[in-house]
């Protein structure tokens, strides 16, 4: 089986795999290559997956969509950050939503910025009537 793991402008994880243990909305679920053709939305959390080899790989990764096709599951979420072990995905993702946490900070103190020069604007307009 196919796995597939993108994100807006990437491709973060194309494996061949043997297993896939998933975060859904009841819980994780699991997929093998026979089971049948599914969609299905995925809660935040870790994508496990197993290589044919036996060893495991990891995708912390938000809300998104799972597609099983045939031999081929796509995953598509808007962030996600795949990691050799479970203790460098934690690290990965502590990163990952410290820059998110920044960003979002910047976004408020703009959109603070362009309210209060709406208000002002609008009560010299006021104030010319």
């Amino acid at each position: 089986m196919r796995l597939v793991v993108v994100v807006p402008d990437a491709i973060i994880c194309r494996e061949d795999v043997s297993r896939i243990v998933a975060p859904g909305r009841d819980g994780s679920f699991g997929l093998k290559p026979r089971h049948i053709d599914t969609t299905t939305s995925l809660k935040p959390g870790v994508l496990v997956f197993e290589r044919p080899d036996g060893s495991e790989g990891f995708v912390a990764c938000d809300r998104g969509l799972l597609v099983k096709m045939g031999d081929e599951v796509q995953v598509s979420v808007r962030r996600a950050v795949e990691g050799a072990d479970l203790e460098e995905l934690e690290q990965l993702v502590a990163e990952v939503y410290r820059e998110v946490s920044h960003e979002e900070h910047q976004a408020k103190t703009a959109t603070s910025r362009l309210e209060a020069s709406f208000v002002r604007r609008f009560l010299e307009f006021q104030d010319g009537d």
